[in-house]
């Protein structure tokens, strides 16, 4: 058994100060600044109350990345309340004493940075302050990350909230990161209200609504102004609505668009009313998108035609329509969607979408011009061995084509019910390896992919199959 390293000078003057709390917080006005990282590490750690509290309102720093903290000792209520309530008494000092505190900033975001001590350092002390420095004088913003399901708020969320409402226009709630998940509107509208939702730059909404409750949510999101990734997920149409009322609600969804002058990434995932509809979500936003997955969605021959023509898709680095039955659609609009965004295309997902050996074809063109694409997914797609080799034979110039996930070729099924052969399936990649070979493109790296009759899972082959542990 290895001998324990005895504490460290600083560690053993930590624990002598936190020995008298009182003694501690009478100590602050003559800690040096970089004492204070570890000093607080130990008062959270070993819930000293009034210590934290004193230590809130003393913080040498801009900054303080209070979560760090919470995700390493997962903090009971009495020390979380502490650390808010030292807010407390910043929000209501005189102009003139608080110049004597530096905390403009406390970030209660889990995931934000990886430990506490490296944030208050010189190196990274910026990065979590980031654009939220002001005046003195100004408000003490907080920064939270919020996921809105039910059971929540818990209670230190509630007990921060009221903080917040006690202290509006001292104490500023930012969210970048919002996740919306099953719970009753009137108390997610509750909560936003206390948010400054143009702070919100990454917003997901998965609850299963209908869009009527959709509808009502929209002006919230139209006042995310900085907005940056949206995911709309399982949002299905009302039953036995009163005639005119889904367009009124997908009204109310897209006129919030135009407000959302620097989105990025949009994800729409088991949406039932984009048939027919595609043309008048897209129209509305005004900025070219970097990502753009529509999956699992029923979509019209038009709608996609419409996507072509899109002008927002036209900068294009992530597409995916894995789940979108394409089989009865003409392959025109997509090969002219995929030309479109050739120039800046890095990732394509066409997993799933019915995709037959004619369509596929048409398509290689396009996909030959893709120049930055470096990952191809269309499993789950009725492809032959000869489109596979052709596919292969057409993307030799993609010289960042790195990773290729394909289909287990037609030739590979035992039966019409869908059972694999394995033999012929590990034979077919084989080949398929050798074309590359022949072609000089051995580090590309094609993996078939097909799910597992066992668990429905995919099952990868390259060119040995991982099996399924069942």
């Amino acid at each position: 058994v290895g001998i324990r390293a005895p504490p460290k000078l600083l560690e053993l003057a930590v624990q002598s100060l936190l020995r008298d709390e009182a003694l501690a917080i009478a100590a602050l006005e003559e800690l040096p600044a970089e004492l204070f990282p570890p000093l607080f590490s130990a008062a959270f750690a070993g819930m000293h109350s009034q210590a934290v509290k004193a230590m809130v309102q003393a913080w040498p720093f801009p900054c303080l990345p209070l979560g760090a903290l919470m995700k390493e000792h997962k903090p009971h209520l009495e020390i979380f309340q502490a650390a808010i309530d030292g807010l407390d008494v910043l929000s209501v000092c005189l102009p003139l004493s608080r110049r004597r505190w530096k905390l403009q900033v406390l970030d209660l975001r889990r995931n934000a940075q990886q430990d506490f001590c490296t944030v208050w350092s010189g190196t990274r002390a910026g990065v979590c302050a980031r654009a939220w420095l002001k005046q003195t004088s100004a408000p003490v913003e907080v920064l939270i990350d919020l996921c809105l399901k039910e059971g929540t708020p818990d209670a230190s969320l509630s007990y921060l909230l009221k903080k917040v409402k006690q202290r509006r226009g001292s104490l500023r709630l930012c969210c970048q990161k919002l996740r919306v998940f099953s719970m009753p509107m009137q108390k997610i509208r509750k909560i936003l209200k206390l948010v400054q939702l143009d702070s919100v730059q990454d917003l997901e909404v998965n609850c299963t609504w209908k869009l009527a409750t959709l509808g009502r949510f929209a002006p919230h999101l139209g006042q995310m102004v900085n907005l940056r990734r949206l995911l709309l997920s399982h949002i299905h149409m009302t039953p036995h609505a009163a005639p005119g009322m889904e367009e009124r609600c997908v009204s109310q969804l897209t006129s919030q668009f135009p407000s959302l002058q620097h989105l990025q990434e949009l994800y729409l995932d088991s949406i039932s009313f984009l048939e027919g509809r595609l043309d008048q979500v897209l129209r509305c936003l005004k900025n070219p998108l970097e990502t753009l997955s529509i999956t699992n969605c029923l979509i019209s021959e038009a709608d996609l035609m419409h996507l072509s023509q899109c002008p927002s898709v036209s900068q294009l680095k992530d597409l995916s329509l894995s789940g979108v039955n394409l089989t009865s659609i003409s392959s025109k609009p997509l090969w002219v969607l995929i030309e479109k965004a050739s120039a800046t295309l890095q990732d394509l997902d066409l997993d799933e979408c019915g995709i037959m050996d004619s369509q596929f074809s048409a398509l290689l063109p396009a996909l030959s011009h893709c120049s930055q694409l470096t990952t191809f997914s269309f499993c789950g797609n009725p492809i032959s061995m000869a489109v596979l080799e052709s596919l292969l034979r057409h993307t030799v110039g993609l010289s960042k084509l790195s990773h290729v996930l394909y289909p287990a070729p037609l030739e590979s099924y035992e039966d019409v019910h869908g059972t694999v052969h394995l033999g012929r399936l590990a034979h077919l990649h084989a080949r398929l390896k050798q074309v590359l070979q022949e072609l000089g493109l051995p580090s590309m790296v094609w993996f078939s992919g097909n799910p597992c009759p066992h668990c429905g899972d995919r099952t990868f082959y390259s060119p040995e199959p991982i099996l399924c542990i069942l």
